[in-house]
Parts: C-alpha cells; sequence; structure tokens
C-alpha cells in the first residue's frame, strides 16, 4: 500500500475524529484527577488554629475576640493567595471574590465561619472555610476559570448566632444587633471591632436567586460517619430548632417542717415532664430529637422546697410540621401533670433563628456523583446542627458536605478531623462547584 493512501479525505476524517475524541478523554481525565494540595490545606488549618489556642488544648477564637482579631489577616492573606478580591462587607463578613467567564451568570458561593465556641475545637467551621479557599486556589493552580463568578465567604459569628449569614439574607434584626455575644460584649459593637457598620447592614440583604448556588464543607458533629467507615456525608437538610421555656410554680417552703402530703412541690411536675420529653420523642418513629437541657429551681436552696421551677425543651426535626405535632402532645401532658401536682404552667415559645432548610436535590445528587467518581464512600443523613448554609438557603440552592469527625465530638478540645478526611471533603467541594459550575450554565 502507497503511504499517500492514508491521507485520503476519508481517512482523515476518522484521523482527526480519533484525534478529537482523545483529546477530549484527556481533558475529563484532567478534570477527574484534579486534586486540592492536601499538605497546603493542612499548614492552613493548622496555622489558623495557632489564633486562640488556650493551655487546655482548646480554641478560644470566639467571634469578636483578639484571637478573632487576630485571624483575620492570615484568613484575608489566604484569599488573596488564591487569585480572590478581598473586602469586609457592613456585617463584618470577609468576602473573596473572583470573576468567571461569563459575567451575566450569578456566583456560585462556597464558605464557612473561622469563629469557635469558648473552648471548642479546630475543626468546626475552620475545615468550610480554609477548605473553599484550598479549592480556589487549586483552580488558580491549575489555570481554570469557572463559568460563573466565584465567591468565598468567611461568615462572621456564626457560633453566636449565624451573624453574618443572616444579615446576608436580610434576617439579621436591628434588636439582634443589640443582644450580648459570646464576647460578652453586644454583637453591634464587636461587628464594628470587625470593620463593618451596624447601621448599614439592612443594605446587605440579598434577594432570593442573587447567588447560583451555594456549598459549605463541615466536619459532621456527629458519630455517623465515623461509626460507619464513611467518607463523605450528603446533607439530605439542616433541622429546624425550637425552643420553649416551662415554668412550673408551687408553693415554697420549709424543707424540714412541710409534711410531703401538703406540699406544692413544682420540681415533681417539671422531673416527671423531662422523663415524658424522652418518652415522647423516642415513641414516633424518625430521627427527630427532643431535649430539657437546662432546669432552674427557685429559690434553688437545698433547705426550701422549690417554689418555681423552669426548664427549656427543644426538639429538632427537619420538619417543623412533626415538631409542633410533638410539642402540642407534650403540651398537653405538662398541662396534666400540673393540674395533678396542684401547681400552675405558663410556657413561653422562645423565638431562635433556625428554620429548616432542605438541600437542593440538584446539588444533592451531583455531591453523591462526585463523591462516587473520586471512590469515596457516602451516606445520606440530615444535620442536626444549624449551619450558615441554613441561613443562604432561604436565598440560594444550598448543598453540604459532611466529612467524619472523630468519636463524633464536636465544640471540644477534642474535635478532631484527620488530614485524609479533610482533603477527600476539600476533592468532593472542587469536583461539585465545577460540576455545578457547567451544569448551571446550561439552565
Amino acid at each position: 500500500m502507497d503511504i499517500s493512501d492514508l491521507y485520503t479525505p476519508y481517512s482523515m476524517k476518522y484521523f482527526f475524529l480519533a484525534f478529537i475524541l482523545a483529546f477530549a478523554s484527556l481533558g475529563t481525565s484532567f478534570s477527574q484527577s484534579l486534586q486540592v494540595n492536601s499538605k497546603r490545606l493542612s499548614q492552613s488549618l493548622s496555622t489558623l488554629a495557632t489564633y486562640g489556642k488556650n493551655e487546655k488544648g482548646g480554641s478560644d477564637r470566639v467571634a469578636y475576640s483578639v484571637h478573632d482579631l487576630a485571624a483575620r489577616p492570615f484568613v484575608k492573606e489566604q484569599l488573596t493567595a488564591a487569585g480572590l478580591e478581598v473586602s469586609v462587607d457592613f456585617a463584618g463578613n470577609i468576602i473573596g471574590r473572583k470573576a468567571g467567564k461569563n459575567p451575566s451568570l450569578k456566583p456560585i458561593s462556597l464558605g464557612s465561619h473561622i469563629d469557635e465556641v469558648p473552648n471548642g475545637g479546630d475543626y468546626d467551621g475552620p475545615v468550610g472555610a480554609m477548605g473553599a479557599i484550598e479549592v480556589v486556589r487549586t483552580l488558580k493552580d491549575a489555570g481554570i476559570q469557572t463559568e460563573h463568578p466565584l465567591e468565598v465567604i468567611i461568615f462572621t459569628n456564626e457560633e453566636g448566632g449565624v451573624i453574618g449569614s443572616r444579615a446576608l439574607v436580610g434576617g439579621l434584626s436591628a434588636q439582634a444587633l443589640q443582644d450580648q455575644s459570646n464576647a460578652g460584649i453586644m454583637h453591634a459593637d464587636g461587628i464594628r471591632l470587625l470593620g463593618g457598620d451596624p447601621s448599614q447592614i439592612a443594605s446587605l440583604a440579598r434577594p432570593k436567586g442573587a447567588i447560583a448556588a451555594f456549598l459549605e464543607l463541615h466536619i459532621e458533629q456527629g458519630g455517623n460517619l465515623d461509626a460507619e467507615k464513611l467518607d463523605i456525608g450528603v446533607v439530605e437538610g439542616i433541622v429546624a430548632i425550637e425552643w420553649w421555656e416551662f415554668s412550673f410554680k408551687g408553693k415554697a417552703n420549709h424543707a424540714g417542717t412541710t409534711p410531703m402530703n401538703v406540699r406544692k412541690d413544682p420540681m415533681l411536675p417539671a422531673a416527671k415532664f423531662t422523663l415524658a420529653v424522652n418518652e415522647v420523642i423516642t415513641r414516633v418513629e424518625g430521627r427527630q430529637v427532643g431535649t430539657v437541657g437546662k432546669i432552674q429551681a427557685f429559690p434553688g436552696a437545698g433547705n426550701v422546697i422549690p417554689g418555681e421551677v423552669k426548664l427549656n425543651l427543644e426538639i429538632r426535626d427537619l420538619s417543623s410540621e412533626k415538631i409542633w405535632k410533638l410539642y402540642a402532645e407534650l403540651e398537653a401532658i405538662a398541662k396534666q401533670l400540673a393540674e395533678e401536682s396542684g401547681t400552675t404552667l405558663t410556657i413561653k415559645h422562645i423565638e431562635v433563628a433556625s428554620k429548616p432548610a432542605l438541600a437542593d436535590s440538584l446539588i444533592r445528587e451531583v455531591i453523591n456523583a462526585q463523591s462516587k467518581k473520586l471512590g469515596y464512600s457516602t451516606k445520606s443523613l440530615p444535620s442536626g446542627a444549624g449551619h450558615d448554609a441554613q441561613e443562604m438557603a432561604r436565598i440560594a440552592p444550598m448543598g453540604m458536605i459532611f466529612i467524619p469527625s472523630k468519636d463524633g465530638i464536636s465544640h471540644a478540645p477534642e474535635e478532631y478531623s484527620s488530614p485524609e478526611a479533610i482533603a477527600k471533603g476539600a476533592n468532593v467541594l472542587l469536583h461539585t462547584l465545577l460540576e455545578l459550575d457547567k451544569r448551571l450554565t446550561k439552565e
């Protein structure tokens, strides 16, 4: 055969077709093999942990504290290194932005928080914050520009009331700004310390649809993934939280001279009600939880029959309807117990900023699919704790990625997630971002 026969129009057509298919395959392979820099991510987390480390091994980087203020320049440096334009908004949120190929598209936002509870751990919040920065930095290193603009948000004071995210969705009231924070100062004063302006916070509110999608990486804050040796939790949604204060009032009297059969002791119905909470909540099928976590007796002396006993009831579930149905049953029990004990009952509903937020079905599908492509095991589960993603779900499709926390511990010095687990979560965040960028561009 003459070599010129290889260059017929017919053969060249298939040569170029094969070349195009090979190139496309190479691009797909490159995209799937793209990984975050695990060593760099671990280093950024380790450095962040030094801000507020106490002698007990925990973190005192409470929002608005000197440790929070000291850590913020480091976080801004990391955002800048990732190629993001950095600013601080009126609520004190640190925001890094990067242009996309298509300026007409809404941004895809990702992030978390760096503040901790007093004597907290090093991973709740920071994994999602530093993980988001590392994802964008990985894209920068690979020379990849997404179609959508990107936005990394380091939220103000998540642990003290999701302050920054509530501000962004228009849910932070003037009254909330006057409430005291974990740092012992008003939120308004704390925000000023961060460079914000409480008087301008109302202008931050973004309308629904202003963000194409919001993603948050986080430790599970529960033991499911760790116990089952699984890599990734695909969050179904974030539960609603409702609080009530029950007050049983009786008659205070001397503990030594008042016969048992004439007492009006409010501790008795309070104790029986506490047992009833466990019975009612566990009787119903589902993942709901109910807790009496605070109880106070007044006057609170060992030799005095209490005149009043107050307790707080908390119920959490993905369904608000279910929460209120359970509450109604418990309310009826409390009223019956008060009547039987000769005490009076008052109940006050305490408003908390925690409404149910279901994760977007498309984002859940993408998180699960990308995890499987990376060879990671998954489990769908709800989040029993509140997050900034819960607020952001009011204005954008939301998705959360969980990684294992050793023994399910969080909000404590013993809180720990391995570098390998953190890298897996960041890789899922990376590939979920890239896949959503493609899918949402087509819509």
